[in-house]
């Protein structure tokens, strides 16, 4: 195990500061370690940060769940192999498979639908990158959620016009929600200690597995409930918890840690020790762009992408096409897995920076370590479902398993852009997300055109074939070309090719 000089001097120098202070009796430098073991300012900013992630996935998956009461089974063809191929646990009639829901859309329609916010999304990522970095993330943040959960609420209004109104509008939706992992980026590179960089950026991303978790179920019980309106009331139950998330993010969040009015002086100096002066510095475009690490994230960002987008949007539909569970099970089942993903997401976190901070591995080998065994496991597990039949538990628990084992990749590529340039993370999260995004609207495309009038088991293992292979690529792609350390033109006084002022 090697470390890069750079990367053995940071964390020299942060432990060995944080330990004096700690190790002194002076009270001034004990209220710093303090600072450092108590909740304060950066960690209410996770805790709302990790609510407002939360949030915006409970509004993706809703659809995903909703979809299934929404569409009239009985007017797309489907084969009859396909119909009788298993028979669900809590089967009881031919009606409860079929339930018929208000649309006529076949499954084509139903991918587009659903891939439909993607096309948006893609939009807003660099732009959002560059405006949070340059003018401030939290209003952008503020704003881009404020769109999503309004264009979330208008959904049932907008499929009960026309299908083509509810493919805008969920691209609006997208443009709003493009913004908010590059803002997110850019305000870790304000109030993350480097030290403690997996640990705080983890929780938030684990945030995406909590509304998951928490969205699923619960649009399950919403569609199944005549008394609580159906599926429409999906809808406007998690686009009018974004919008109160909206007034408490502005009220309560800061840019930096200067700029808030209750910080202890304590916390601020140990954050700005930490991440360095804060500065505006010229867009390096070119150095980024050919930052051979760069494109190794985006591989890695576009791989985990695929099996999450194909995995997230069509799991449902699985569930009961194939597996034929109603529409209670589907809210829970769907949501089983990232129940996993949550739990690893915030332990492995934790861990990265425990080896870190101890030299038993450099940045660069703990985040290809964790990169690596995130995407080998999910591979091998992916293509077991294929091959599980009609065995409902088994099906389930392997499904769990790889949304689980594939968290290990937060405490890996998920943090570097913060490693590699800390002053430019949301940038680069930007592009890389940009290339990530694609599978968001392919995915769903490609498993609606596989199943389109044949849904069988044997369909559906070619789809996990196909995203076991784009894994393993990213992996492979990643654990060359990755690195750990700063790169030269993310600091001050580095030279640049090219400078695009504002």
């Amino acid at each position: 195990m090697t470390f890069s000089e750079n990367d053995g001097e940071l964390i020299h120098l942060v432990k060995t500061k944080s330990e004096a202070k700690c190790e002194s009796k002076d009270e001034k430098k004990l209220d710093s370690c303090v600072c450092r073991s108590r909740m304060q300012k950066r960690h209410i900013l996770a805790i709302w940060a990790f609510f407002g992630i939360g949030t915006m996935y409970a509004m993706r998956v809703g659809l995903s769940v909703a979809l299934v009461a929404m569409v009239n089974n009985t007017a797309s063809t489907k084969n009859e192999s396909q119909n009788n191929e298993c028979i669900g646990p809590n089967y009881t009639t031919k009606q409860d498979v079929g339930q018929s829901g208000e649309f006529s859309w076949n499954e084509k329609t139903q991918g587009w639908v659903l891939g439909a916010f993607f096309y948006g999304y893609i939009i807003t990522q660099i732009p959002g990158g560059y405006l949070a970095t340059r003018f401030g993330a939290k209003r952008l943040l503020a704003v881009g959620l404020f769109c999503t959960s309004t264009m979330t609420m208008l959904i049932p209004m907008a499929g009960r016009l026309h299908v083509g109104v509810l493919i805008v509008l969920r691209v609006v939706g997208g443009l709003g929600e493009g913004v908010t992992f590059p803002g997110m980026y850019v305000l870790w590179g304000n109030w993350a200690p480097t030290l403690e960089r997996s640990q705080l950026t983890g929780f938030v991303i684990a945030g995406s597995s909590f509304g998951i978790v928490f969205g699923m179920p619960i649009s399950g019980i919403l569609c199944d409930s005549r008394l609580l309106g159906g599926w429409p009331s999906v809808f406007y139950v998690f686009g009018g918890l974004g919008l109160l998330w909206f007034v408490f993010w502005m009220w309560i969040i800061h840019e930096t840690p200067a700029d808030h009015p209750t910080i202890t002086k304590a916390e601020r100096q140990y954050i700005e020790e930490s991440i360095g002066e804060k500065e505006y510095l010229p867009t390096p475009w070119k150095k980024i762009l050919t930052c051979p690490a760069l494109w190794g994230i985006a591989a890695a960002h576009f791989a985990e992408n695929w099996l999450l987008y194909m995995i997230l949007t069509s799991l449902p539909t699985y569930m009961k096409n194939i597996l034929k569970f109603d529409m209670k099970s589907i809210g829970f089942l769907s949501g089983m897995p990232y129940l996993l993903s949550w739990f690893i997401q915030m332990v492995s976190s934790y861990f990265a920076d425990y080896l870190r901070a101890n030299h038993y591995l450099s940045t660069q080998r703990t985040r290809q370590l964790f990169t690596t065994a995130g995407f080998l496991i999910p591979a091998v597990l992916i293509v077991g479902v294929g091959y599980t039949g009609c065995d409902h538990t088994l099906a389930v628990v392997l499904l769990a398993l790889t949304l689980g084992t594939s968290a290990l990749t937060t405490p890996g590529y998920v943090v570097n852009p913060l490693d590699i340039a800390p002053k430019f993370a949301g940038i680069l999260l930007g592009i890389t997300n940009t290339v990530a995004t694609i599978p968001g609207f392919v995915a769903p495309i490609v498993v609606g055109v596989l199943t389109n009038h044949n849904e069988t088991s044997g369909q559906w293992r070619i789809i996990f074939f196909i995203s076991a292979g784009i894994i393993l690529l990213g992996a492979a792609i990643f654990a060359l070309l990755a690195r750990g350390e700063e790169m030269p033109w993310s600091r001050k006084n580095s030279e640049t090719d090219i400078i695009i002022e504002p």
